[in-house]
């Protein structure tokens, strides 16, 4: 299957190069040895990065690596300024780091029509007209326009959002974000449904919203490349708060979290500090007893706040989305 989710791409910019200036005297039937008359040239197209929220993938720079903006047009006769050349637009998906190739970042596009002008055009050569002086009546050079340099860029997207989904394949992840919001997400019971992040916005009752993603599923040795890797993790990177997604059906609960737990601190240990909650999906499958047990477990590492939900009869998803809320409002919860 092709995936189109592209997230990471590297390309060259060059802003266009300055237009010459333009050496002229002005010559007509009437005036046989005018003075200077060239005009200066044109300023080259800039590169103009913009934020643009239709755009969630780099796929429409997959295939255009090379953006080179027009140059400036040389000065002419009778002080005639040169036009300058058409600047360049590059829209990319809220959420985009633009960095250098030293890995320096440029600039973050955090909002929609952000606009930020990545590499700007040379400035247009001076034509012999503008050297005019007292000591020199006939000044006969001009400037060359100033020559741009491309450069390499790379682009790498963070998915801004509020909430993000992680655990195991098959915990349940797309499904609950099916249920809690429109996103349809493709499910199947198999691994590894979700190959690319998904999103969807939550609804509340009193007309706030918040945005969910659910990130592919992390199994243990991702960091050593094992299944997809640590690959969509930067997308992490970007949300206020964590919600951990174990089921009901693992045998081993406590296990999978702390291998969670572990490979988000290999891929960046500041992870750990982001604001989190933890759910126990599929609860229509467990008892009460069952539920107590796993509670007493979750007890003992320190995590007091646990939630049992289930997408299928919807068991806990009012209380997920309230307290969801309360972290993403800064709110601190009451039994942490």
């Amino acid at each position: 299957m092709k995936d189109n989710f592209i997230d990471f791409v590297k390309i060259y910019c060059k802003s266009g190069d300055g237009g010459s200036g333009c050496i002229h005297f002005l010559r007509n039937k009437k005036i046989k040895k005018g003075g200077p008359d060239g005009g200066s040239g044109g300023k080259g197209g800039d590169i103009i990065i913009r934020g643009n929220s239709h755009l969630h993938t780099f796929i429409h720079l997959k295939y255009h690596r090379h953006w080179i903006a027009k140059s400036g047009l040389p000065g002419g006769k009778n002080n005639i300024t040169g036009a300058n050349g058409k600047n360049l637009l590059i829209e990319v998906p809220i959420g985009t780091i633009i960095k250098d190739v030293n890995e320096k970042i440029i600039v973050e596009i955090t909002k929609n029509f952000q606009d930020k002008i990545l590499f700007e055009g040379g400035k247009g050569g001076k034509g012999n007209a503008f050297f005019k002086n007292s000591k020199s009546q006939s000044p006969y050079y001009a400037q060359s326009g100033i020559k741009t340099l491309g450069k390499w860029i790379t682009l790498e997207l963070k998915i801004l959002a509020d909430v993000g989904l992680i655990g195991f394949p098959n915990s349940g992840k797309s499904t609950l974000l099916s249920t809690l919001t429109k996103a349809k997400p493709k499910i199947g019971n198999y691994s590894f449904t979700t190959i690319r992040p998904h999103l969807g916005i939550v609804f509340m009752n009193n007309y706030h919203s918040f945005i969910l993603a659910d990130i592919p599923g992390i199994i243990e040795k991702a960091s050593q490349g094992k299944g997809l890797g640590h690959h969509f993790l930067r997308h992490v990177e970007r949300n206020s708060v964590l919600l951990f997604l174990i089921s009901s059906e693992t045998k081993n609960q406590k296990t999978e979290y702390l291998v969670l737990l572990n490979e988000l601190k290999k891929f960046n240990t500041k992870l750990l500090n982001k604001k989190r909650l933890l759910a126990i999906s599929k609860s229509d499958l467990i008892c009460f007893k069952k539920k107590n047990e796993i509670k007493n477990v979750f007890f003992s590492l320190g995590e007091k706040n646990i939630i049992f939900i289930s997408s299928f009869t919807g068991e806990g998803l009012m209380t997920l989305k309230n307290k969801l809320w309360d972290l993403i409002s800064k709110k601190e919860l009451r039994t942490r």
